[in-house]
C-alpha cells in the first residue's frame, strides 16, 4: 500500500506560493488584455464595413477553431522566427492566452449587443444621440448585465488555460509541481495538492457563475 505523506511538502511551501501568485497574476493579466480586446473586436465585428468586419472575423475564427496548446507553443516557437523578435517564455504566454481570451470575449460582447431590443437604438437616435453616446449610455449598460455570467465563465476557463503554462516552463502552480514532484519523488501528494488548490479557486467562481446566470434567467423570466 502507498504511504502518503503531505508533511513532506511543507519545506516546499515557499515554492508552491510562488507558483500560486503566477497563476494568479497570468490569469489576471490574460483576462483584463483579454476583455480589452474583446470589446474592441466584438465592437468591430458589427461594423458595416467588410475591410473591419472581415479580418476580425478571421481572428476570431482562426483562435477559436485552434487548440489553446498548439497556438502556446506556436507563439513561442514559431512567432519570433517569423518577425525576427526573440521573446521569452512569459511574454509568448502572456500573448497567446490574451489573443484566445479576446476572441472568446469578443463573441460574447457582440451577442450582448445584437440582443438589446433594436427599439433602443432608435429611441436614442430620435433623442440626437451619436453612435459613441448610444453605445456607451444606451446599449453597453444594459448588454452588459446580460454578458456578465458568460464573461465571468469565459474568465474561469482563463485560469484553467493557465496551467498550459507549464509547457512553454512558466513557473506556474503547475510547473512548480513538477518541480517538487521531481525533488521529493511525490507525485502523488504534489499533483493532488495542485488539484486541490485549482479546485478551491474555481469552485466558488464556478458557483457564482451560476447564480447569476440564475439570477439573470429570473430577470428575464426564463
Amino acid at each position: 500500500m502507498y504511504h502518503w505523506d503531505f508533511a513532506a511538502l511543507w519545506q516546499f511551501r515557499n515554492v508552491i506560493a510562488v507558483g500560486f501568485g503566477y497563476t494568479l497574476a497570468y490569469t489576471v493579466a490574460c483576462v483584463l488584455l483579454g476583455l480589452l480586446l474583446g470589446l474592441l473586436v466584438g465592437l468591430g465585428r458589427l461594423s458595416s464595413n467588410p475591410f473591419i468586419s472581415g479580418p476580425l472575423r478571421a481572428y476570431v475564427e482562426v483562435f477559436r477553431c485552434t487548440p489553446v496548446l498548439v497556438q502556446l507553443v506556436w507563439f513561442y516557437y514559431a512567432l519570433p522566427v517569423l518577425v525576427g523578435i526573440e521573446m521569452s517564455a512569459g511574454t509568448s504566454a502572456l500573448l497567446a492566452l490574451a489573443l484566445y481570451g479576446g476572441a472568446f470575449y469578443s463573441e460574447i460582447i457582440r451577442g450582448g449587443i445584437v440582443s438589446i431590443d433594436i427599439g433602443q437604438s432608435e429611441a436614442g437616435c430620435a433623442l440626437g444621440m451619436t453612435r459613441f453616446q448610444l453605445m456607451r449610455r444606451v446599449i453597453l449598460p444594459q448588454a452588459f448585465k446580460r454578458m456578465t455570467p458568460p464573461l465571468v465563465s469565459q474568465s474561469i476557463m482563463q485560469l484553467k488555460n493557465t496551467s498550459l503554462l507549464s509547457v512553454l516552463a512558466v513557473p506556474d502552480l503547475l510547473y512548480q509541481g513538477q518541480i517538487i514532484a521531481h525533488e521529493t519523488y511525490r507525485p502523488l501528494e504534489i499533483y493532488t495538492m495542485v488539484a486541490v488548490i485549482y479546485f478551491l479557486i474555481l469552485l466558488p467562481a464556478t458557483i457564482w457563475a451560476k447564480r447569476l446566470e440564475n439570477r439573470l434567467n429570473a430577470q428575464q423570466g426564463v
